[in-house]
């Protein structure tokens, strides 16, 4: 019995994970003045800490509408409620189990296994919801980009920026058309949203900023939260810890910036990514406890 719900493939996963995130960690810690960093997450003002953390759960509550949008497409009727509470689920998933059925993994799983959806029909909204999450990422870095200090050290691509940045929603467009016409009807709302939740998100980190008194550099440290958010959905650590650190710690080096403010920036957001996840404890406890407000419609 035990052996059917151990899967070596998962927890071989699951160590690397661990090594990955466990050596980045100490890589920046060990090139970082640990006490003075300490001291700066100790005197962050917990006000704005707040307000970072209400801003952060803005951003998810945008995320799981535009989910939703993507799902009622595919013909698939979800209560906002529900659906909140399968996305913070999903949430809890992603960071404390790693190397496991992951959170968009496990909602695929509910919609399907519970409800005798087609796994293809929802793994295409789940994907496409993650790339329009990442095309919103990116065009928002490009922006960010322009006034920050990298391009003082690579002024020769700031023409390629500009391209890029034109760039990014036509081709973002035209993917949609060619590999998901089914979801082109809502490309424009959910592209604003898209944009809705990384500014959420950015304004989250600004607060972190403010609460640790980091007041110079603010949009350098903002284009690198932006790609580091990047970094992080590569699955190779821990709910992205480690991945979000190192890219701070290298980054705020090429343009010559301190890094113990980047990386207190990381770790605060980290722990309230954490906090809020926390929340899909209580979901799972309702989701195993009742039946989903659920109901597949026909278009």
């Amino acid at each position: 019995m035990a052996n059917r719900n151990i899967n070596p493939k998962k927890l071989l996963k699951t160590l690397l994970q661990l090594i990955v995130t466990s050596a980045a960690l100490y890589l920046v810690l060990k090139k970082t003045d640990v006490p003075k960093l300490g001291d700066i997450i100790r005197n962050a003002n917990p006000w704005y800490l707040l307000l970072s953390l209400l801003f952060f759960n803005i951003s998810k509550f945008i995320n799981a509408v535009r989910l939703n949008r993507f799902f009622k497409v595919i013909g698939i009727e979800l209560s906002a409620m529900y659906n909140l509470k399968l996305y913070y689920l999903g949430m809890f998933y992603n960071l404390f189990l790693p190397g496991g059925v992951g959170g968009d993994g496990y909602k695929i799983y509910v919609l399907q296994k519970n409800h005798g959806l087609k796994m293809i029909n929802v793994f295409h909204a789940v994907f496409w919801d993650r790339l329009s999450g990442i095309i919103a990422l990116i065009f928002l870095s490009l922006i960010l980009l322009q006034p920050s200090s990298f391009v003082v050290h690579l002024p020769r691509f700031v023409p390629y920026l500009w391209v890029l940045l034109i760039a990014v929603y036509p081709l973002a467009r035209l993917l949609n058309k060619l590999f998901y016409k089914q979801f082109i009807s809502v490309f424009t709302i959910t592209s604003i949203e898209s944009l809705l939740i990384q500014i959420a998100q950015v304004i989250s980190a600004f607060f972190i900023l403010k609460a640790i008194s980091q007041n110079a550099h603010v949009v350098d440290y903002l284009v690198i939260f932006l790609i580091s958010t990047i970094a992080t959905i590569i699955p190779i650590t821990i709910g992205g810890a480690g991945a979000r650190e190192i890219t701070f710690f290298y980054l705020l080096g090429f343009i010559q910036v301190g890094t113990n403010a980047g990386v207190a920036l990381s770790l605060i957001f980290f722990v309230i990514s954490a906090i809020s996840s926390l929340a899909g404890i209580l979901t799972r406890i309702h989701h195993e406890k009742s039946v989903p407000e659920i109901e597949e419609v026909h278009p």
